[in-house]
């Protein structure tokens, strides 16, 4: 685990809410409620979902490399009862450099 530090105006963040209890879902929700129901083989409907996005997020010190950005995203939906969070990283992952980080034993994902 380690930190985006956006205070040198490099990347931003978005965030996007789908409250979708007895309305219409957006195609974004299927996709969503489709990838729990495939990933955990059960019968999902989402009452809310939360989407994230950290764009262009450098690496904590901005200040020693605003260069290696990484762009991702946390999914959380719940259906009132179950709760789960879809993280999703840009194509080739990881791109911050790792050797100049602060903490030296780095996962991408979490626990």
């Amino acid at each position: 685990w380690d930190n985006a530090d956006f205070s040198r105006g490099v990347g931003t963040t978005f965030y996007q809410e789908f409250p979708t209890l007895n309305t219409a879902k957006p195609p974004f929700v299927r996709d969503v409620e489709a990838k729990v129901r495939r990933y955990l083989r059960s019968s999902y409907s989402a009452a809310w979902t939360l989407k994230i996005t950290w764009e262009k997020a450098p690496a904590y010190a901005a200040r020693t490399d605003s260069q290696r950005t990484i762009t991702y995203q946390a999914i959380l939906t719940t259906d009132g009862f179950r709760s789960y969070v879809l993280m999703l990283y840009q194509e080739g992952g990881m791109r911050w450099d790792y050797t100049r980080l602060a903490a030296t034993n780095v996962l991408i994902g979490y626990t």
